[in-house]
């Protein structure tokens, strides 16, 4: 079949909103360590008990690998930006997480945070465009 007017004006739209998701996309890999590190600190912030004896971060190496799962959804939300979708976030980052976070008993609220954090933090136009 041919695309119908409504999937081309989904199409038309996607491109024109393409310029601005890159731009978003570049700026989150320029400052990706920063963005990271700033996320997984307020993250432990807002969070403080998961220091405690027996909590997700009670050591340095469980730190890391907090920090390292932060990481790992900036990496996926910049992918879903360059790609136009939120699938790969929510295949990938959410129902597999979810698996994995409910197996070790992990909290996932903490980088819900982590995530609200990155995104309530930016400022137009000191970080990027209104239209990114």
């Amino acid at each position: 079949r041919f695309p119908s007017s409504s999937d081309l004006e989904s199409i038309q739209g996607n491109i024109q909103r393409s310029a601005a998701r890159l731009e978003a996309a570049e700026k989150l890999a320029g400052n990706h360590e920063a963005v990271v590190k700033e996320a997984g600190d307020a993250c432990f912030a807002k969070y403080s008990y998961l220091k405690n004896p027996g909590e997700a971060g009670d050591s340095q190496e469980k730190i890391n690998k907090c920090y390292r799962d932060v990481d790992h959804y900036m990496r996926l939300v910049n992918y879903c930006l360059v790609v136009g979708g939120t699938g790969p976030l929510d295949e990938w980052g959410v129902a597999g997480a979810r698996e994995v976070y409910r197996t070790l008993n992990l909290p996932t609220s903490s980088y819900v945070a982590a995530v609200a954090y990155t995104r309530d933090r930016l400022c137009v136009p000191r970080d990027m465009s209104a239209q990114a």
